[in-house]
């Protein structure tokens, strides 16, 4: 019979076991009377030679082999009888535990699909990206060129795939929708190890200049446009009026990581003849690589910057695709990691800390009972209980409040992933992996099991140390004094980790109020801003063609009610595309060494006067600029003029931006204000403005800016409706206000501020809830202390002084013991902070002035207690 039947036939068992028993006691005896022995001295005889029946019966137990488990279910119900008792004590308790638990388990449902777990693909770690390093030691994009030659001669890396975004207009029966796509080099899949579910991968022939149109779906778009029919394979759809054919559908688990949206690849189909005049050589590609079988991302950077020091005769670089710096070569995972990390491990931080808070919380809660039980722990001591049994029923008392308050913890978790999700940025990389699944309830039950042993360790120790007849005499009201040496430093821990809480939800505070404090560079007020497209070759095959369709449609938003001016723009500030920057070069550069790429933004005349972007010198791109000329005009931004040309004017200056050596310069007629392009915290880069007409092509994707009379978004409706009027078949996407930009620009702090606050506000109830509770122990343990001072002429002041100190003076240590470890601490957040260094003496001083206007608040109660001791009552009740 295995332990499971005979724990579940216990009752049975123990019923054949009395029966046996008594059934050898009378069986003996009866032989005894055999032997002229009188029954009653045959019965004593009898018993006396089998021994005690409990005795008997317990090591027929032993001999069973579930004894263990037997007094641990005994435990476990006398554990769940004492809770019972006193509900308060576990109801607290359990909420306190469930806060901890559910807070820490949610968090780590988003760390550990983005920090710890794989990427989604086989052998993802050697997967790599590729990237140029610049002469400040940043990276930055690739060109076709470069691609090329490091796909010929590298012989550790098995593929290298480089990719740009692509966002082109799916047409057909249904409504238009403008897709986010790639277009990419056809060993892509093959670098991330992962093939088409249905069709095939990409052909290498295909990918070349004029070759055939052949796109892959992704599973969404499949499912949703096409409503999962298997027949698309190997036909054709409409994607900017020209036919595709579908080569593939990609698994519905397939996860672009560095593009959560991307639902449509097609073939880059650049020229392999790397012509100099065509976009081969622009610095605007992504680029990934697969390292061969047992090779490491350390031998592949060491090759990649061998090859990248020593430039060969068969493969040409443009001066602004020397590589004379290096390369970049990272795994993929912290790429697709490196904006979130810092933020994911600082909020994992706090977390802990306010789980380990909530657990010093229950621990102080269980060690004040245990005080109470004294005396019932040293009666069970008196009665035959050993110090393990002892040890153990306390542990699965706290085990059991443990599991109650994981449990609901647990459920907690559900609601608090969803609101997490509901929080994070849009850019949060593997959003839609964060969900409740078995590592997070795996991790939940880990948590739950330590801080049911952490919890019951401390109180547990201490019960079974008490002396026994100390403890039979003494109140059961009383604690020893190890016991209230231990309450009071597990308080000066719990205001020790608030602080750390305080100070980082304090530093992201003043970090996020100095971001905003920031000027962009515009005026955001009024202003509406949205995507306009040209999807259809056919309609617009050239450049003069879409020019005119913007001149069009601006024409027509421009007489819209309540528009004051209208604009087009190829980079929205703060929302600037990385891969739009472009190297450059001086006429007579007395430095061409020095660093000349910069943003490329291609704009319409009134843009700068509509965004309130200042003119420093020069003048503004008036409309003759539109027109076809020898000599393009440009602009500067104020940080390049002043970091290129060093105090002297650069109006006149000429310059090639993006594009071959040998074409005509450009000319600077003037500087304007510096704006901030990529984000408020990213500072002003290096911005090189042309008119949109005399650009080396015709951009088929622009902003379009209006400065409104009244509520800007209120004009969206009507603003769409005059594009359409031009052509209704173009999309118009990303419609927002560049108010509501701004504040979506800081979203990554603003949601670590967030959460930062939310545990900070709670740890900080909890240390307040702490001091309270420890001194509403202490005015209840030192009753006839106090009125021993009141008889003998203490005041009401020295009293509440007294109380008052005793707990200002557990809040001065851990503030001490915090602030020392904030100290270094804080360093996880620098990457977070903005403006506000991380010893920022007056966010220092201000959550410790918080954290004491707190615990005065929580000492109030237990002191006007105090002073209101009766000490004739005080020490009648003795």
């Amino acid at each position: 019979m295995n332990w499971w039947q005979r724990l579940s036939r216990r009752r049975q068992m123990e019923e054949e076991l009395d029966n046996e028993v008594q059934f050898h006691v009378e069986q003996h005896a009866a032989d005894l009377m055999a032997h002229g022995i009188d029954p009653e001295n045959a019965r004593r005889q009898a018993r006396l030679v089998i021994g005690g029946p409990e005795q008997v019966k317990e090591s027929c137990r032993d001999a069973r082999g579930t004894r263990w488990l037997e007094e641990l279910l005994q435990d476990s119900r006398y554990a769940a009888h004492v809770l019972r008792q006193n509900p308060g004590f576990p109801a607290v308790s359990v909420l306190t535990l469930a806060l901890g638990i559910g807070a820490t388990t949610t968090i780590f449902s988003a760390a550990n699909p983005i920090l710890f777990e794989p990427l989604p693909y086989p052998h993802a770690d050697r997967i790599a990206t590729v990237s140029y390093k610049s002469a400040d030691g940043s990276r930055g994009p690739q060109a076709f060129g470069t691609w090329r030659e490091l796909a010929a001669r590298s012989r550790l890396f098995d593929a290298f795939a480089v990719f740009k975004p692509w966002q082109p207009t799916l047409a057909g029966p249904f409504e238009p929708e403008r897709l986010n796509g790639y277009r990419v080099t056809s060993a892509y899949f093959h670098v991330l190890g992962v093939a088409p579910a249905l069709g095939h991968d990409f052909n290498p022939a295909d990918d070349r200049r004029g070759g055939p149109n052949v796109v892959i779906l992704s599973d969404a778009v499949w499912q949703r446009r096409f409503h999962g029919d298997y027949a698309i394979v190997g036909r054709q759809i409409t994607l900017d009026d020209n036919l595709y054919t579908v080569a593939g559908i990609m698994p519905a688990t397939f996860q672009n990581v560095s593009a959560p949206s991307t639902g449509i690849w097609s073939l880059l189909q650049y020229d392999a003849s790397l012509p100099a005049n065509g976009p081969e050589w622009g610095q605007h590609l992504g680029m990934v690589a697969r390292l061969r079988q047992g090779i490491a991302m350390e031998q592949g950077k060491r090759e990649l910057d061998e090859i990248a020091r020593r430039p060969v005769s068969e493969f040409s670089r443009p001066s602004w695709c020397s590589m004379n710096h290096g390369l970049i070569v990272n795994p993929l995972r912290d790429d697709v990691t490196r904006g979130v990390k810092p933020a994911l491990l600082a909020l994992l931080g706090a977390v802990i800390l306010v789980l380990a808070i909530a657990s010093v919380n229950v621990a102080n809660l269980v060690l004040a009972r245990g005080a109470q039980r004294h005396s019932e722990f040293a009666m069970r001591t008196a009665l035959g209980a050993g110090r393990t049994r002892l040890l153990r029923q306390l542990l699965v008392e706290s085990l059991l409040l443990a599991v109650m308050g994981g449990s609901l913890g647990m459920a907690l978790t559900g609601i608090g992933v969803r609101a997490l999700v509901a929080l994070s940025p849009p850019d949060m990389p593997r959003l839609d992996a964060i969900q409740v699944n078995m590592p997070v309830f795996i991790f939940g039950f880990g948590v739950t099991v330590l801080i049911g042993l952490a919890v019951g360790l401390t109180p547990a120790l201490h019960a079974s140390q008490g002396d026994l007849h100390v403890g039979l005499e003494q109140s059961s009201r009383r604690s020893t004094g190890g016991q209230q040496l231990t309450r009071r430093a597990l308080v000066v821990t719990e205001v020790a980790l608030a602080l750390l809480l305080l100070v980082g939800a304090g530093l992201l505070l003043r970090s996020l109020e100095r971001l905003f404090a920031v000027a962009p560079g515009f005026n955001p007020s009024h202003v509406l801003a949205m995507q306009v497209q040209v999807s259809s070759a056919h309609r617009f095959p050239d450049g003069p063609a879409i020019h005119r369709f913007y001149a069009q449609a601006l024409d027509a938003v421009t007489r819209v009610p309540g528009v004051e001016r209208a604009a087009f723009t190829s980079q929205l500030p703060l929302n600037a595309d990385p891969v739009e920057v472009y190297g450059g070069h001086f006429e007579n550069d007395n430095n061409p060494s020095d660093n000349s790429a910069a943003f490329r933004s291609a704009v319409t005349p009134g843009y700068f006067e509509l965004m309130g972007i200042p003119l420093i010198r020069g003048r503004l791109f008036a409309a003759g600029d539109m027109e076809p000329g020898a000599v393009r005009p440009v602009l500067i931004n104020q940080s390049f003029a002043r970091r290129k040309f060093r105090g002297q004017d650069p109006i006149g200056r000429r310059v090639r931006f993006g594009g071959p050596d040998n074409r005509p310069w450009d000319v600077i007629v003037g500087v304007v204000g510096d704006v901030n392009q990529m984000s408020l915290a990213a500072g002003q880069a290096d911005t090189v403005y042309v008119t949109t007409a005399q650009w080396l092509w015709a951009d088929n994707l622009l902003w379009l800016v209006v400065r409104s009379h009244g509520d800007a978004a209120a004009l969206a409706p009507a603003v769409r409706k005059a594009v359409w009027s031009v052509d209704k078949d173009q999309p118009i996407v990303h419609v927002a206000t560049m108010e509501s930009l701004v504040t979506a620009s800081a979203e990554q702090r603003r949601f670590a501020l967030t959460l930062f606050e939310a545990f900070a506000l709670a740890a900080l109830l909890l240390a307040g809830i702490g001091i309270f509770g420890i001194l509403s122990g202490s005015v209840t343990e030192r009753i006839r202390e106090i009125g021993v001072r009141s008889a003998l002429g203490a005041s009401r002041g020295d009293i509440l002084g007294l109380v008052i100190r005793e707990g200002m003076t557990l809040t001065g240590l851990g503030a001490a013991l915090g602030l020392g470890g904030a100290v270094f601490a804080t360093r996880v957040l620098v990457s977070l902070l903005f403006g506000v260094p991380r010893l920022d003496p007056i966010t220092y001083l201000g959550v410790a002035a918080l954290l004491g206007g707190v615990s005065a608040v929580a000492c109030l109660i237990p002191a006007w207690r105090a002073i209101r001791v009766d000490p004739a009552m005080a020490l009648r009740a003795e």
